[in-house]
């Protein structure tokens, strides 16, 4: 009972999802965006699993950091 209750209460969450996604989306760019993109209970949302992570946004975030940069003084209090 309590998994069809969720799944109830899933579906209705879901379509007002839907809506508001619909309302914001650019349809230049996007498909219609349907009840079960934001559905948990489709089987939709399982995670898949990869090989190998891809890690080049991550890599390319701290190689533009830069290093050793100390912070600037803080000013002493009274």
């Amino acid at each position: 009972m309590a998994e069809g209750l969720g799944r109830e209460r899933w579906a209705h969450t879901s379509l007002i999802c839907t809506l508001i996604a619909n309302a914001h989306r650019d349809p230049k760019k996007r498909r219609p965006f349907t009840p079960d993109d934001f559905n948990p209970y489709t089987g939709r949302h399982h995670r898949q699993v990869a090989g190998k992570p891809d890690l080049t946004l991550l890599r390319e975030t701290l190689e533009a950091r830069p290093r050793n940069q100390t912070r600037p003084p803080q000013p002493k209090g009274n």
